[in-house]
């Protein structure tokens, strides 16, 4: 049996249908969007919304790494998560803080 600290985490971004973006972490970003999509088991953030697909993922990272992206990413403005999407870059100061 795998630890579960050694699981590969994903942080991803799915686009609403009203432009807006929601950022999530998961370690099955498609089983994730599909329980978004169902309402009942997804986010909050999705009532009233509608998840039209998942622009962004990054993956690599553990349950810890994978929740402090997740928080990077949410005090970004719209600007600067379009860049982050358009580009598909990955390097940030936690990321580097990490390797080193």
């Amino acid at each position: 049996m795998t630890a579960r600290k050694n699981t590969n985490w994903f942080v991803y971004i799915i686009l609403a249908d009203d432009g807006s973006f929601y950022t999530g972490i998961s370690t099955d970003v498609d089983r994730r969007f599909l329980e978004h999509c169902e309402k009942a088991s997804g986010a909050k953030y999705f009532n009233g919304r509608k998840p039209v697909e998942i622009v962004y993922q990054e993956d690599g990272h553990n349950r810890s790494s994978a929740s402090r992206r997740e928080i990077e990413i949410k005090k970004l403005n719209r600007l600067q998560k379009k860049s982050l999407i358009d580009s598909g870059q990955v390097a940030t100061e936690l990321d580097n803080a990490e390797h080193n």
